[in-house]
């Protein structure tokens, strides 16, 4: 129910869009020699609430005469998807030309854009779609009626300011998230080869590494699993129920696990976990600490590893290290992650390795354990920076959605919010852009 003082308004009544074009993509005149052409924009190159600065594609000259009669979109124009991906609000960073499924908009005087845009964003359109053969469009008859709750005075520019808040805290947090990922590839490229104690290095046939270290094969340091005793299927076919003996908690680790906790360095569940006898699991299964990634499919691509907390066992697309022989488990993760799957990935349609693969890459390994953990303790610190930001990340992501739903529907009102906890203000906002 649309809040007291309140107006519902179609929204062709508080803005003028258009429609944008596809030039004819079997006209090689329109694509051929665009690079230095005209920023073309596809849905692809809009992230939600986003600024487009670059597109994957241009224009030709030709087709910007031709096609759209040597127009652009200005930057600073909002334009929102409309087929398939229904929604999807951004703005223009750039002049630019844009594909059938965009509309540019352009708000009637009095009409707050950044408002505009936030509303337009959080519209439920599954009652305005119509289906078509290729997915989800609006045709122009449903856009025009797209109902926009309007509150009164200067209550939308006061909602957009808010959202605009949490919109540049949550930019921080990608900020310092990416600085700090920075800072660890830097830092592992430094301590892999020169280590923390100032020695003289030494050339390998990896590269360069202190004069006391060593690079021991990886099946010399590290138990390599290409499969589990207990395989997947089998522990997939037992009773959930606990066993009567004393039991662990076994996991079945397929890539799709990897990819469910994108933040996390350690697995701590999966979509398959079943309780397996306690001697069973340390005759049959892996032990808690090993280390996962994909060996095959286009998932190795992703380079993607993972702890794991639990004993598990592993689908046929997943391999497996925990260390031995001295070597800390720490220390064989951060350098693991440094390392590129792809450099050993089998020729084919297929990307792939095995066992034989990995098992005689090189490791640049220092001669005792505390010099290892050292290594590992400058680069946990990093990461415990770059989960933070993360986590400070999601913290906020929530509470903008919890928002942008709330204040667009009246159920908040921005007078009842205490922006102090955010720790900037709207005009600390624009004093810091201005500062940049």
């Amino acid at each position: 129910m649309i809040p007291d003082g309140w107006r519902a308004i179609p929204f062709a009544e508080l803005a003028d869009y258009k429609a944008g074009r596809t030039p004819a993509r079997a006209n090689p005149d329109y694509w051929q020699g665009a690079d230095d052409g005209v920023p073309w924009v596809a849905i692809s190159d809009m992230t939600e609430f986003g600024t487009v600065t670059e597109t994957k594609e241009k224009i030709s000259r030709a087709a910007f005469r031709e096609v759209f009669r040597g127009k652009t979109v200005p930057a600073g124009t909002l334009i929102m998807s409309f087929k398939l991906t229904i929604g999807r609000v951004a703005t223009l960073g750039i002049d630019a030309c844009h594909n059938e499924a965009i509309i540019a908009i352009h708000p009637r005087n009095g009409v707050d854009q950044r408002f505009l845009g936030y509303f337009l964003a959080q519209v439920d359109y599954d009652a305005l779609q119509d289906r078509q053969v290729k997915g989800n469009t609006l045709n122009q008859e449903k856009i025009d009626r797209i109902e926009i709750w309007l509150p009164p005075n200067d209550e939308p520019k006061q909602i957009a300011d808010v959202l605009d808040l949490v919109r540049h805290a949550i930019k921080l947090q990608d900020d310092g998230l990416a600085t700090a990922q920075d800072l660890k590839r830097a830092a592992m490229q430094t301590l892999f080869t020169r280590g923390l104690r100032g020695e003289a290095q030494k050339e390998t046939e990896i590269g360069p590494v202190p004069e006391s270290w060593n690079i021991p094969a990886l099946e010399e340091i590290a138990a390599i699993y290409s499969s589990s005793r207990l395989n997947y299927s089998e522990l997939l076919n037992r009773e959930i129920e606990a066993p009567t003996a004393e039991a662990f908690r076994v996991l079945g680790i397929k890539v799709m696990d990897m990819n469910r906790c994108e933040a996390e360095a350690t697995l701590e569940d999966a979509e398959l976990a079943r309780l397996v006898d306690a001697d069973e699991a340390i005759r049959r299964c892996i032990p808690p600490g090993a280390i996962v990634f994909p060996k095959n499919g286009a998932a190795v691509s992703t380079n993607k590893k993972r702890r794991v907390g639990e004993w598990c066992v592993l689908d046929p697309n997943v391999m497996a290290l925990h260390a031995k022989n001295g070597t800390d488990q720490g220390f064989l993760f951060q350098w693991i992650q440094k390392f590129d799957l792809k450099s050993i990935v089998k020729p084919g349609p297929v990307p792939n390795f095995g066992k034989g693969d990995i098992s005689g890459v090189r490791v640049p390994m220092p001669p005792t354990v505390d010099e290892q953990r050292e290594i590992v303790a400058v680069l946990e610190a990093i990461d415990r920076k770059i989960d933070l930001h993360r986590r400070k990340r999601a913290v906020l992501d929530e509470l903008f959605k919890a928002l942008l739903h709330k204040l667009m529907t009246g159920e908040i009102r921005v007078a009842d919010l205490d922006l102090a906890a955010l720790s900037l203000t709207p005009a600390a906002i624009s004093a810091t852009e201005a500062a940049a």
